[in-house]
This record gives C-alpha cells, sequence and structure tokens, in this order.
C-alpha cells in the first residue's frame, strides 16, 4: 500500500502505452484492451476505499522530490473528499469506454485520449503540491480538446476552441495566484516551496489575499462552471461525442469545486469568510440555479436541456461550499457525486437514443414507453434521481445543501427549494414529451436496450439507490475533511456534530443573511 496512490494514478496511462502497440487493424482488440485497462484502473482504486481510516487526515501519503531547486516535490495524499472523487473518476472513465463500444472512426487515438484524460484528472485529485496540481490541470485540457474536435458533431471545431480559450484564461490568472502565495513563502520563511501545507502557513496582507482569492476564483469558476463563465459548457457538450459529455459532466467539472474547497478556502480563509465574498458567491450560485433552469425549460436540443441542467446542479454545491458550515460542505461534496452519478445516466440515455435515430431534437420523439420500456425505466430512474426525489441519491445530496444553506441565510434555502422545483419541471417535461403520448412512425423499429447497455447503466443505477437508501457511510467520510475546512476558515464553529445530528444545527446566521 506504500505506493497505491501512484500505482492508480499511472494505471491508465500504462494501458495507454500498451494500447499504442497493438495494430490500427486489429480493433477488436484495441476495444477489448481498452476495456479491460479501464476496468483495471477503476479495480485498482477499490482497496482505497476498504483500507481508508475515516478517524485519520490524509492517507497514502508518497513524497518524493521532484525539482527540488525551485521547491516542487511529487506529493501525493487523500482525505474523504479526494478519496470520493478519485472513485467517480476511476468508475465514470470505466462506464465511458464501456459505452464507446460502437465508436469505429481513429479507434486508438480515441480510447488513448481517454486513458489519458483519465490519469490528468486523478492527478489533480491526489496531489498536494500546487505545481503538480496545475500540470494535471493543464493536462487534462488537451485530450478533451481533442475528444471534442475529432469525434463532435458538426460544429466541433467552434466547440473545442471555445472550451480551450475559456479553461486556458482561467488557468492563468490561477496560475499568478500560486505563483504569488509561492513568491510570498520565500518572503516569509526564505525558502521554495509549493507544498500546499507550507502555504497555509502564509500571513497574507488583506488586499493580497483579495486578489489571489479571486484569481483563483476566475479559475475554478470556469471548470465549474459558474454563471456568468459557463457559456462554453452546452457547447462542449451538444459536440462531444456521448462518453466526452459523460466524462465532462460527471468528473470534469467537479475540478472546480474541489479547487474551492481544496485551496480557496484553506488558504485564504479570511478572504473566504468576508462576507462581501460570501454574498458574491451565494449571488452567482443562485443566478446559476434558477438561469439553469430555467434555460433548461426553453431547449429544443435534448442534449442542451441535460447541459444546462449542470449549470443548476453546479450551483447548488457552490453554494453549499460557502455556507461555510459541516452540512453545506458535505452536502456540496456529495451532490457532486450525485449529478457525477445521474447527470452521466442522462447524457449516457441522449446517446442512446441518438445512435438509433440521429436526431436530438425533443420533437422528433415520444411514445419511447411502447417500444423501448427498459430504456423509459432506466431514464424514469435517471430523471428522479436528478430531480432529488427519495429514496434516490439526488435527495440526500440536495436535502444537505439546503440544511446547511438555511444555516447561512432562509433566503438562500429559498431559492435551492425553487431551483429544485424547476428541475422537476423540465424533467418531467422531457420524459413527457420523450417517452410518454403517440409513437411515431420513425420510432417503430427502436430497439430496447442491449445487454452491454444495460450493462453501462447497471452500476450508476445501483449507486442511485445506494446513496439514496443508506448514505450514513458517504458522510462518515466526509466528516472529518469538511470539519476541518470550517475550522480552517471559521475558528471556534462548533458545529461538527450537524453531519450525524442535523436537527441540532444553529439557526440562520444573521451576519451571512
Amino acid at each position: 500500500m506504500d505506493h497505491i496512490l501512484s500505482i492508480v494514478l499511472f494505471a491508465p496511462l500504462a494501458g495507454l502505452l500498451v494500447l499504442l502497440f497493438i495494430p490500427n487493424s486489429n480493433q477488436k482488440a484495441i476495444r477489448l484492451w481498452a476495456n479491460i485497462a479501464a476496468l483495471a484502473g477503476f479495480l485498482v482504486s477499490v482497496p482505497l476505499v476498504t483500507s481508508f481510516d475515516r478517524a485519520k487526515d490524509f492517507q497514502f501519503v508518497e513524497k518524493a522530490n521532484w525539482i527540488p531547486t525551485i521547491g516542487a516535490t511529487y506529493h501525493l495524499g487523500i482525505d474523504g473528499i479526494g478519496l470520493m472523487l478519485v472513485i467517480l473518476t476511476t468508475a465514470i472513465g470505466f462506464i465511458a469506454i464501456l459505452s464507446s463500444w460502437n465508436v469505429e472512426k481513429r479507434l486508438k487515438e480515441y480510447y488513448a485520449f481517454f486513458l489519458l484524460l483519465q490519469t490528468g484528472m486523478l492527478g489533480v485529485f491526489m496531489t498536494l503540491d500546487f505545481l503538480l496540481f496545475f500540470v494535471f490541470w493543464e493536462l487534462v485540457l488537451v485530450p478533451m480538446y481533442f475528444i471534442i474536435a475529432i469525434w463532435g458533431g458538426p460544429r466541433r471545431g467552434y466547440a473545442s476552441i471555445k472550451f480551450m480559450i475559456y479553461t486556458l484564461i482561467g488557468s492563468v490568472l490561477m496560475l499568478l495566484g500560486i505563483l504569488t502565495l509561492y513568491y510570498q513563502h520565500y518572503v516569509q520563511f526564505q525558502t521554495w516551496s509549493f507544498g500546499i501545507a507550507d502555504l497555509m502557513k502564509l500571513n497574507l496582507a488583506p488586499a493580497m489575499g483579495w486578489w489571489v482569492f479571486w484569481a483563483f476564483f476566475v479559475g475554478f469558476a470556469v471548470k465549474v462552471p459558474m454563471w456568468p463563465f459557463h457559456t462554453w459548457l452546452p457547447d462542449a457538450h451538444v459536440e462531444a461525442p456521448t462518453a466526452g459529455s459523460v466524462v465532462l459532466a460527471s468528473v470534469l467539472l467537479k475540478m472546480g469545486t474541489y479547487g474551492f474547497l481544496r485551496f480557496s478556502l484553506p488558504l485564504l480563509p479570511e478572504t473566504a469568510k468576508d462576507p462581501r465574498v460570501i454574498n458574491a458567491m451565494a449571488l452567482l450560485s443562485i443566478i446559476a440555479i434558477v438561469y439553469g433552469a430555467l434555460a433548461s425549460l426553453m431547449q429544443k436540443d435534448w442534449k442542451k436541456l441535460v447541459a444546462y441542467s449542470s449549470v443548476s446542479h453546479l450551483g447548488f454545491c457552490t453554494l453549499g461550499i460557502f455556507a461555510l458550515n459541516p452540512l453545506g460542505i458535505a452536502g456540496s461534496v456529495l451532490q457532486q457525486i450525485n449529478h457525477g452519478i445521474s447527470t452521466g445516466m442522462l447524457f449516457l440515455i441522449v446517446g442512446v437514443v441518438y445512435e438509433r435515430r440521429h436526431t436530438r431534437e425533443i420533437k422528433e420523439y415520444g411514445g419511447l414507453l411502447k417500444v423501448m420500456p427498459i430504456f423509459t425505466m432506466v431514464f424514469l430512474i435517471a430523471a428522479l434521481s436528478s430531480m432529488g426525489m427519495p429514496p434516490l441519491n439526488g435527495f440526500i445530496g440536495e436535502i444537505t445543501i439546503i440544511q446547511g444553506a438555511y444555516q447561512a441565510s432562509f433566503n438562500w434555502a429559498f431559492w435551492c427549494a425553487v431551483g429544485i422545483a424547476l428541475g422537476a419541471a423540465y424533467l418531467l417535461w422531457l420524459f413527457q414529451r420523450t417517452m410518454l403520448g403517440e409513437l411515431g412512425k420513425s420510432n417503430e423499429k427502436l430497439l430496447d436496450l442491449s445487454p452491454r447497455e444495460i450493462a453501462v447503466f447497471a452500476p450508476l443505477l445501483a449507486a442511485s439507490f445506494w446513496i439514496g437508501l443508506y448514505p450514513k457511510p458517504f458522510l462518515e467520510i466526509l466528516e472529518r475533511p469538511t470539519a476541518q475546512i470550517v475550522e480552517r476558515v471559521r475558528p471556534g464553529y462548533h458545529a461538527s456534530h450537524n453531519l450525524k445530528n442535523p436537527l441540532n444545527a444553529p439557526a440562520p446566521s444573521a451576519a451571512l443573511r
């Protein structure tokens, strides 16, 4: 177990290297090996769960000199938040590759980019060195760009360039913030270091902390994406292949929320708890919740509707983070996992019908229940999960965030409730238009889910019910890291018991209303 994180991190890369030696002419072998490599990537991450100690902080820590002259290290470690995101990444990576069995165009490059993307995303969630984090953060852009640009839809060139420009601009500002902290560490301690634990010892002037926070904000907000930095997302989702949309929604967007939790709050606690910052973040989150839901209601394209729903759902996550209490933060992390499950299913659902009909126009469908009953049942469960209906996973995440939001402000909780109602409206509207009603002639011969497609959905359906019916182990894993984040930002905040007994939560804070 000494190097388990390195094994998990580089397993997809090892699979990629073997993949390169398989002849292009042997497409069956390429498909088979890519699926084996992705499954192996998930299986080697399972020991992280079985060996994780909820009473400890960062675990499975590995540290070695990388560039000692500038203070950069190869430093890996995960806490409860990192654990859940790593498992989500390996599981979704395997499901995305399994769903790509029918891809034919440039097959070896397609799977190679997905395996490279997997390593980049895992590195983001594992690293405890800020420079190494930035390397993995930028690495993710390259395979995602090519996945959209080569295997995407008719406007794939525009969507991929827009994705790259938005994220690069955010990354440049984030890098300036990182270098500011790096230089200040030398000024205060006369040593160069990119270590997150070292940078947490800094004592920054309020003005400097303010500007570094907003530099990080742009980098992370573009990735989430928060309103008004969200405009790249619908284009990227609509043009990306199905597996690309699944990974983008389920994992890639969580890099932004993870950045807020791992860096913005712990490294800049004084700025993070400034009422002006909290109110600004809450306002942007609430706008995203309502705007994303209203935009979804207006869509004629099935995939674009699901894309805008991500803007709304991630608004809940950022609102929970900046409630700055254990319930809000734990609910945010759990909802990030839930979003990865439910929205991943919704994009796979769109991919299934698109493969059969080659159109995403909602008006082209209707009455699919009559010819695709299994598919309809899967869609219904995914929709109920996404809208937060018990006993599915979305309910647990949303109710926990609402409790955390209520502690901060009644108004926040009110707008969360509005967002949930709007979410139910657009998802039920979509289900009614596509699954119920009269069956059109062009849909009469559509085939129901194949055994392989059922296998793709099965783990996501199981996870939806597991979290919805028995969330206790997930909340226990999150209890310690969320309490530590809150203690770092708001020392003396005695609410770590809230995850165990939410009914004892304090009333809304007047300072944050």
